[in-house]
């Protein structure tokens, strides 16, 4: 259980529970959490709990995804790409998603993901299942719908 004051600011609070459980629970020490702060809203402390679980690999209640920080390797932008991808896939818990800049690096970062969107070429997406690329040099207008019908599939 950690208990936060009263008129704690969120990101403190999120910071805090990280820092205070979340080693612990990496390292098998607890099995779940109890947040309490006086005047958060149970809605907030249940989502942060369960975000935190999801950190810790104990519980799966989201979409995971990974991405790439972006270099002067990344082929698209990545932060509009990402948005469209969470706006399309956000309903999917248990699935986890990759979006990665560039082929050099992307494929070996995104080893834990069940479906990879890698820049493959300027302006052509490949897809991956796992660690595996299933369909190459898809033109960007169609990669999403693409990888949403890869995700169908599996």
């Amino acid at each position: 259980a950690s208990r936060f004051p009263s008129a704690i600011h969120r990101d403190e609070l999120v910071i805090g529970a990280g820092s205070n459980a979340g080693g612990l629970l990496v390292d098998g020490l607890g099995d779940g959490i109890l947040l309490e702060a006086p005047d958060q809203e149970f809605e907030f402390l249940r989502n942060t709990s369960f975000n935190l679980l999801q950190g810790c690999r104990m519980r799966n209640t989201k979409t995971e995804y990974a991405s790439c920080p972006s270099c002067g390797g990344t082929l698209f932008d990545l932060q509009e790409i990402s948005a469209e991808i969470r706006e399309r896939t956000s309903h999917l818990p248990g699935v986890s998603i990759a979006i990665m800049g560039c082929i050099v690096n992307g494929p070996g970062e995104m080893a834990d993901a069940d479906f990879g969107y890698v820049g493959g070429a300027p302006g052509k997406i490949d897809l991956y299942v796992g660690k595996t690329v299933v369909k190459r040099g898809i033109a960007m207008e169609y990669a999403t719908t693409a990888l949403i019908e890869l995700i169908k599939e599996h």
